[in-house]
């Protein structure tokens, strides 16, 4: 294994949750952390908090639904950084309900932002880990694209296609040095779950600090080494023949 020491992460969706913890994590270890998301205030003590800490980071107002933001995004890691080492996709909404209920608009939203903002993300970092000859992308998905819930379709789908947009990228990157793998985490405490806590509570629930021990042993890994696909959750989440 080796260190994030002077290596530069990107975290979408790092003001809460999984992306917060993420970064905290990889701040740990010794990595300047760029952190990505919609508030600017949430980012701006995040970061704060970090650098009190003895960490660097660095805020970044982003909507990873904008290709203009996203561009904007990585102009910035150029400009300050000049290189990455790690994308974390990790940007994600939740929604769904009776497919025959759901409206057009909040499929869209969905995808946007866990589909579409993975992968104009993931384009933007291929630019720069190619030139470098190196980089590794992990994109957080969830155990939802192997065994999905009722009335999940628009998330249950993008998570099924960030699966498919990881493998395609592992495949283009690996001439170039780039790892692509995906992190499948079961119940994970989050914001996501604010409104659904006791079916949360009663299924098992991860720390999200607990996932990003597991994203940091993806991210610590030798250059050439991958791990494509890790799936993690709670032994008592009803996840193998749930209905």
């Amino acid at each position: 294994m080796i260190s994030l020491k002077e290596k530069v992460c990107l975290i979408t969706g790092a003001s809460t949750g999984i992306g917060a913890a993420i970064a905290q994590t990889f701040s740990k270890d010794g990595a300047t952390v760029v952190l990505a998301a919609r508030s600017a205030e949430k980012l701006n003590a995040f970061a704060e908090s970090i650098q009190k800490q003895g960490g660097s980071a660095i805020p970044v107002e982003t909507d990873v639904c904008s290709e203009a933001s996203v561009i904007a995004l990585f102009d910035r890691i150029k400009s300050e950084c000049s290189s990455l080492d790690i994308l974390i996709n990790n940007a994600g909404i939740s929604a769904g309900g009776p497919v025959e209920d759901l409206e057009f608009e909040t499929w869209r939203s969905v995808m946007q932002v866990n589909l579409d903002g993975a992968f104009l993300c993931s384009r933007e970092a291929f630019k720069i880990m190619k030139s470098q000859g190196s980089g590794r992308i992990i994109n957080i998905g969830s155990v939802s694209a192997i065994m999905p819930r009722v009335h999940s379709a628009p998330y249950t789908t993008s998570k099924f296609a960030l699966e498919g947009l990881t493998r395609s990228l592992a495949l283009d990157g690996r001439q170039f040095g780039i790892s692509v793998g995906v992190l499948q985490p079961g119940n994970t405490l989050t914001p996501l779950w604010d409104d659904r806590l006791e079916v949360a509570n009663k299924e098992g629930t991860m720390d999200a600090n607990d996932l990003a021990e597991i994203a940091l042993s993806m991210a610590r890994l030798p250059d050439g080494i991958s791990i494509l696909e890790s799936t993690i959750l709670p032994i008592s989440m009803p996840f193998l023949g749930r209905g």
